[in-house]
């Protein structure tokens, strides 16, 4: 039987807006919690907070003329997109303010995912994280998961509808590929700064 946020959920996209109060309090606490787990890997001079994370990630999410979120799990995970979005539409807003800024290389840790320092960075892993959803879809959504929406691989299977064992090894797939990705990103920043391109 579905929880009570799928139902809330159902009832909101059929059309009953008269829900939406309830809902917003039954998911609160857990965008809230999604939110920390983002500004986590982001630039640490931000001055976006938790709160102001989750009402642009909301107002993003409810500007969405017919929502189609098929139960919890679905909406969090539009939840998770929707507020790497907001992240990196901030990055770019202060790349703007900065004129430019340089790109720097993303380190990829076996403890941290992924260390950002800069909003450079945070474009740079948004443009491979783009290419990987292109590349495959799976792995992108392990990432979208287990790094933005802070699951752990039991969570992220059971979202999935795959095995622990599946997701540990597409996780590791996509992460090297990242790694890849952003090492050969930084490089080609650094041959452009050296002008030994």
């Amino acid at each position: 039987m579905p929880g009570a946020v799928t139902l809330l959920l159902q009832r909101y996209c059929a059309g009953d807006k008269a829900v939406e109060a309830e809902l917003i309090t039954q998911v609160y606490g857990e965008l809230k919690r999604l939110a920390r787990v983002h500004l986590r890997r982001s630039p640490r001079d931000r001055t976006l907070q938790p709160t102001a994370l989750v009402n642009e990630a909301y107002l993003k999410l409810a500007g969405t003329e017919e929502p189609r979120w098929q139960d919890r799990a679905h909406f969090f995970r539009v939840a998770s997109r929707a507020m790497r979005q907001v992240l990196t539409d901030y990055a770019r807003a202060r790349l703007t303010d900065k004129r430019g800024g340089n790109f720097v290389f993303v380190p990829l840790e076996d403890t941290r995912f992924v260390n950002v320092e800069d909003p450079g960075s945070v474009l740079q892993l948004h443009d491979a994280l783009q290419l990987l959803e292109q590349v495959d879809p799976r792995a992108h959504e392990v990432v979208e998961l287990r790094f933005f929406g802070g699951l752990s691989v039991e969570e992220a299977a059971e979202v999935l509808g795959a095995s622990p064992r599946t997701v540990k090894r597409v996780w590791r797939t996509a992460r090297a590929w990242l790694k890849s990705e952003l090492q050969a990103g930084g490089d080609a920043e650094c041959s452009k700064a050296d002008g030994s391109e």
